[in-house]
């Protein structure tokens, strides 16, 4: 066998390798660079480089079809026959997959299929490493100290199949987390951004922002439990629904397991959800937000099929004008339920009509009302009804009337974001955001502020 090292020609190769009946093969090259920095100076930054190959092997039989997958990093040429044997003993040696759909075909090949694949590396924080050294000289001579990092990943995935479907998608994905503290650390505030290439990024405004928090924190204010009127920032709006929209599986509440079930049998779809014109959207061409137009399924769960792979994705309403629109299928639980084919798609949008950002918001406060940061630590309490559990943290501010006049002691609140959305009074500007907890496996959300009347805080936490 000659070498070969290209990603295409190892997506062909291993489709040559095939002895089953159908094969998904799906090489992602990965690359990253980042930079750390602390008590106001960078401390470490690196690039790495790397290669993972994952191999679904089909095979039909009298009862059904089987699917059998595995996935190795850095594959080399020696690596593709063990690994494509090792897939087909896996099909042969499974029951009939539940999921199994014909493989998809059909599909305009990429163009740039054949390219080498895209890199990330130092040079992507060319004009954001200086802005962020001038960050560091202004904090330091404003008395505060920065921590965070910055990452830049680049993922090119090459999908081909044995039904001839050759794709190819590039993804970016850059996040940013500053935290800025008082030199004694009793004082701390936390900004956080989603970026493509870090163009888009201003070091100098994130520090702004964080000095002004910290100086809000200057007036310690201790409150109880109990239901507040409270704006949630964008970054907090968006790691509530991106919950919900893992939840939202269409199988599940078809068959009466999730807040989507409607009591009796069947689902909530045409019920309204949220009195104000909220439409929670994915669109794999949102400008900003770009994701993979078709199905990268490297395994199957809930929310994805292998056999799926391929699939192209279209723009999909989950909500529209408060109204439940849609729930996320497969093309098998979508036969299950009667649904139309609604992949996941990775990205989530929420448009309310606002125009207000947060800080006019802020402004238009009348009475008291608390002003979230950001949430952490959250975990399903009760699917029937989604209740979420969690803590604030990195700033807790309260509003009286129009003002920001202190910084309360953070909280545990119990809240479902389908309840949530019931009871929001203002949504604001939708803009994009990084999520705080889920930041990790979802970047690509943008969302408004929502002022909602009586978020619940349920206990006093003394977390920070």
């Amino acid at each position: 066998m000659s070498r070969v090292s290209k990603p295409y020609e190892i997506v062909e190769r291993a489709l040559e390798l095939s002895t089953t009946d159908g094969l998904v093969v799906i090489a992602d090259e990965h690359s990253s660079a980042n930079l750390r920095w602390a008590g106001n100076a960078l401390t470490t930054n690196g690039v790495t480089r790397g290669r993972t190959l994952t191999v679904i092997a089909t095979v039909d039989g009298a009862k059904g079809t089987a699917s059998g997958v595995v996935s190795r990093s850095a594959v080399t040429a020696d690596d593709l026959e063990p690994l494509v044997r090792a897939a087909e003993a896996a099909a042969r040696g499974a029951g009939p997959a539940e999921d199994a759909q014909p493989l998809v075909s059909g599909v305009p090949s990429s163009p740039d299929f054949t390219d080498a694949p895209a890199e990330t590396g130092s040079e992507v924080f060319a004009d954001f490493a200086p802005a962020l050294g001038d960050a560091f000289s202004r904090a330091r001579a404003g008395g505060r100290e920065l921590y965070g990092f910055a990452n830049h990943e680049l993922n090119s995935t090459y999908l081909g199949m044995s039904t001839g479907l050759r794709l190819r998608h590039d993804q970016p994905t850059g996040t940013l987390e500053l935290n800025a503290k008082s030199p004694d650390r009793t004082r701390s505030a936390w900004a956080g951004r989603s970026t493509r290439d870090f163009k888009d990024v201003d070091p100098a405004a994130l520090d702004a922002e964080l000095a002004q928090r910290l100086r809000w924190a200057e007036r310690r204010i201790e409150l109880p439990a109990g239901r507040y009127e409270t704006l949630l920032p964008p970054t907090a709006v968006a790691d509530l629904l991106i919950y919900q929209l893992w939840s939202s599986t269409a199988r599940d509440a078809v068959e009466g397991r999730t807040v989507f079930s409607k009591p009796g049998g069947g689902t909530r779809l045409g019920e309204t959800l949220a009195p104000l014109p909220l439409t929670l959207r994915s669109d794999p061409h949102a400008p900003g937000l770009e994701s993979s137009p078709f199905v990268i399924a490297h395994s199957s769960g809930d929310s994805g099929s292998v056999f799926d792979n391929g699939l192209p994705l279209a723009p999909t309403d989950w909500v529209r004008e408060g109204k439940l629109e849609r729930l996320t299928t497969t093309r098998h639980t979508a036969g299950l339920t009667g649904l139309p084919v609604s992949p996941a798609i990775d990205n989530l949008v929420l448009d309310g009509g606002g125009e207000r950002s947060l800080e006019e918001m802020v402004a238009a406060t009348t009475g008291r009302a608390l002003l979230l940061t950001c949430l952490w630590y959250i975990r399903e309490v009760d699917p029937a009804t989604l209740l979420l559990t969690g803590l604030t943290r990195d700033g807790v501010y309260l509003v009286e009337d129009g003002e920001v006049v202190g910084e309360v002691n953070n909280f545990r609140f119990n809240e479902s974001p389908v309840d949530l959305l019931s009871r929001a009074s203002e949504a604001g500007r939708t803009e994009k955001t990084l999520p705080r907890e889920w930041g990790d496996w979802f970047t690509r959300a943008a969302m408004p502020a929502l002022r909602i009347p009586d978020f619940n805080m349920s206990s006093v936490s003394q977390g920070v």
